[in-house]
């Protein structure tokens, strides 16, 4: 083997300790340590607390919260804690649990710290996507060659050791460092400089593989940072050999094991026992006959939530699909320039869906606001960023900034009003263009515009089968979901994880299309999916901050029209209902419902508009009877599901290597922001700012932050909302199917096996008996007393029973 291969060979098997990070403006929620779940939970957390330095576990504070709130149950507490060994008062041991937290940091080399301030510097100005005035020269040439042109020029970088004469090549210049070292240690020094700055080395690692516009412009690798890293230790004589890794867990961390395992248990055993309850009136229950209408949503928490609500009001039936629909595509709005990724990161884009206009008048009106509205956007660029004019620019208008600020911060539910008025002014592009679904024959770059006839069959098929859709009410809405807020870096967090951090109303309205085509629905009668002729698909969008739903129904017939008002004034009495209970929990008096919720999504101040996905723990797949009429608290991900449907078994498995994996990223990236908000999350909100319409960092510089913000997942510093549980899964379905389903993917028996999530299926088929995944593949009925299964500790295998 060539040492260019055993280098190359070498950063590939370092990388997988740092976790891909997106660009912030389509954040994709994802596990911080994925590149451990190979690992049991207990040694990745280890393991990347000597990589990281991050705390793996909740905090004996948080666990105090949680025994004095009731969210963990004492009896399973003891149990757990005994079966770790430990006997003594639970609150002794939180006393060592907290004791063992104060122990100060080791402190950091000061001539590494000089390194990572200059490569921050350097790759904030490389990697920016459009924010900067000026750019980075050379950046053409790729992130190598470009600093090795600015080094000389950079007086804090000295010109001393390899950096006195960079190689051309990086790895020419990586194996000139690591040639003093032995083969064999290449891995752990390259491992310990991708783990020093892992926001910015996530951020490279994922831009390489998505391949993207900006990465094909302006090329970064994860060889070419380490290459300039490396330099520049060497320049500064500082270590680059990683500290030794400590000796199995510390006591610590077994005892925050068994408290974790009792928080976790004491919610399961309350789901389980909610889905199996009503199993068993499920099987008594008889057919409730044809709805006045059925609403799809997004299995996204904050859908639970609304679809409860929705229910309240009128004879109508929700289901839960993953919220891009199952249409994997790129999608480009009329006004905009470059498409987005309208499907989950675990999927590659398998279409071009752009929108065109099919209203002339409309359209002409649209034009005429928005080319003013841009004309006066690039005028105020200019004058702001001009040095000849921005100190006149800001003279002549501060006092009108000054009063947009102060109504911003004093009344922004009348600014949110003034918004609304002002954007009914200029139509939406949904009131005058469609989405080019039908096949054109041709390919933007390597996607093909449209689907074919076939495909369309395809993906209607799929979403029925795995919704378990039996009959078919007059209207059938598909609703995406997107969130509302002002002045957030972090709004693509809000909006539809299945979307790429994207709004999921163009999915919805490309499946209501493909739906609605006459051909399309001929063959799925043929397929025997008895789709009425009076049925009509409608596309909608929920706005997750205001619980408004909006309708993209300007197309439906006049035969519907009474139904159509109808579902919107129901629509609106649950909003209303919905965002009280949002209001609540977000500590405003519930009785300020809808106007709370529109304040904080105008408020530029606000730095909780909502909370997310925050409070999620649970995921069930089955049919909408096991939790109708159940309120699970917005905490569990809800995917339809009828066995009886699917007796090949094929729409699970769809279900459980898809969403299944999508919400476990969801799950492990809030527990681990919340555990550890500095390290896996990114601070407080009040002290970022963002770099390179890439990210945030704290401060004025540093490493990119990966996780999400204090202000998602705590109501104060030291008082957690958000529960930070591993995913508990239900599902409803003959066990049988489901361990032969399992079995058969090696990353789900790995992901279940080393607990990175549990498995519980309720079987109508015996007696709507529930039985837990346990180690090894082995099902367990569960009892009374619900599973206690100690961690597979750090170097123990998972034994085969």
């Amino acid at each position: 083997m060539s040492t260019d291969t055993a280098i190359r060979d070498s950063i590939d098997q370092a990388a997988t300790t740092v976790g891909g990070l997106w660009p912030l403006h389509s954040f994709v929620t994802a596990n911080p340590l994925a590149g451990f779940e190979d690992q049991p939970f207990a040694e990745a957390v280890d393991r990347a607390a000597t990589l990281l330095g991050g705390r793996g576990y909740p905090s004996a504070d948080m666990f105090a919260t949680a025994l004095e709130r009731g969210q963990i149950d004492w009896s399973i507490l003891e149990a757990e804690l005994a079966d770790a060994g430990y006997e003594a008062d639970p609150r002794a041991l939180l006393d060592r649990l907290a004791d063992t937290a104060t122990e100060e940091p080791a402190d950091t080399d000061s001539a590494t710290t000089h390194v990572d301030r200059v490569l921050c510097k350097w790759l904030a100005a490389f990697l920016d996507e459009g924010s900067a005035h000026w750019s980075m020269p050379n950046r053409e040439a790729g992130f190598y060659a470009a600093f090795r042109s600015v080094a000389p020029h950079d007086s804090d970088i000295p010109n001393a050791g390899l950096v006195a004469d960079l190689p051309e090549a990086p790895l020419d210049a990586i194996e000139a460092v690591l040639s003093s070292y032995p083969a064999d240690e290449w891995v752990a020094i390259l491992e310990a400089q991708l783990t020093a700055l892992p926001g910015w080395t996530g951020f490279i690692k994922q831009r390489a593989a998505d391949e993207g516009t900006w990465q094909t412009q302006y090329p970064i690798s994860l060889a070419g940072y380490l290459a300039a890293r490396l330099a520049l230790l060497d320049a500064v004589d500082a270590q680059i050999e990683p500290a030794p890794a400590a000796d199995g867990p510390a006591p610590a961390d077994e005892i925050a094991q068994a408290f974790l395992r009792a928080w976790e248990a004491t919610y399961r055993a309350d789901l389980v026992g909610t889905v199996t309850a009503q199993s068993e009136e499920l099987a008594d229950s008889e057919p409730s006959g044809r709805p006045a209408a059925q609403l799809v949503f997004c299995i996204d928490t904050r859908s639970e939530v609304i679809r409860r609500h929705i229910e309240a009001t009128g004879d109508y039936e929700t289901h839960g699909y993953a919220g891009f629909f199952g249409i994997p595509m790129e999608y480009q709005g009329y006004d905009s320039e470059v498409s987005v990724t309208a499907c989950p990161p675990i999927l590659d884009p398998q279409h071009h869906v752009r929108e065109f206009p099919t209203d002339d008048e409309t359209r002409a009106r649209h034009d005429r606001w928005t080319s003013i509205r841009r004309a006066a956007d690039e005028v105020i660029e200019i004058l702001e960023a001009n040095a000849a004019t921005a100190y006149g620019y800001v003279e002549t208008v501060g006092s009108g900034y000054g009063l947009s600020l102060a109504a911003r911060t004093l009344i922004p539910g009348r600014v949110h009003d003034i918004v609304d008025t002002v954007a009914d002014l200029v139509p939406d592009d949904h009131t005058f263009c469609e989405p080019l679904v039908h096949h054109q024959h041709t390919y933007d770059g390597d996607l093909p515009v449209g689907l074919t006839h076939n495909e369309k069959v395809e993906y209607a098929a799929t979403a029925v089968e795995l919704m378990g859709i039996q009959e078919f009410g007059r209207l059938v809405v598909f609703a995406g979901h997107a969130s509302e807020t002002a002045n957030n870096p972090y709004d693509a967090s809000l909006d539809c994880g299945a979307c790429a951090g994207n709004p999921g109303g163009p999915n919805a309205r490309v499946l209501a299309a493909i739906c609605n085509d006459d051909d399309v629905k001929a063959d799925l009668r043929d397929r025997g999916i008895a789709i009425p002729e009076d049925t009509v698909f409608v596309a909608g969008q929920h706005n997750t901050t205001t619980d408004e739903v909006e309708l993209f129904a300007d197309d439906v017939p006049e035969s519907h029209a009474a139904d159509l008002a109808q579902l919107r004034s129901d629509l609106a009495t649950a909003r209303e209902t919905a965002a009280a209970e949002r209001a609540a929990a977000l500590g405003a008096d519930d009785a300020t419902g809808i106007t709370e919720t529109e304040r904080r999504a105008a408020d530029w101040a606000e730095t909780r508009p909502e909370w997310g996905l925050a409070g999620n723990a649970g995921f069930v797949i089955g049919p909408r009877g096991l939790t109708s009429g159940c309120d699970l608290d917005g905490r569990a991900f809800l995917h339809s599901y009828d066995w009886t449907t699917d007796e090949d078994g094929d729409a699970l498995e769809a279900i459980l290597t898809g969403p299944l994996v999508v919400t476990q990223w969801i799950n492990t990236q809030y527990y681990f922001s919340t555990v550890d908000t500095a390290v896996y999350g990114s601070g407080s909100k009040v002290t970022q700012n963002p770099v390179g319409n890439v990210g945030v960092y704290q401060g004025n510089g540093g490493d990119l932050m990966s996780g999400l913000p204090l202000q998602s997942l705590m109501q104060a510093d030291d008082d957690p909302y958000h529960q930070p549980l591993r995913l508990s899964t239900v599902i409803h379905a003959p066990v049988e199917r489901v361990a032969g389903i399992v079995s058969g993917h090696e990353n789900l028996t790995t992901l279940l096996d080393n607990r990175w999530l549990s498995l519980t299926v309720v079987d109508p088929t015996q007696d709507h008996r529930a039985f837990h995944y346990g180690p090894g593949g082995e099902w367990q009925p569960v009892t009374d007393q619900p599973d206690t299964q100690p961690e597979p500790t750090p170097g123990q295998a998972v034994a085969d029973d």
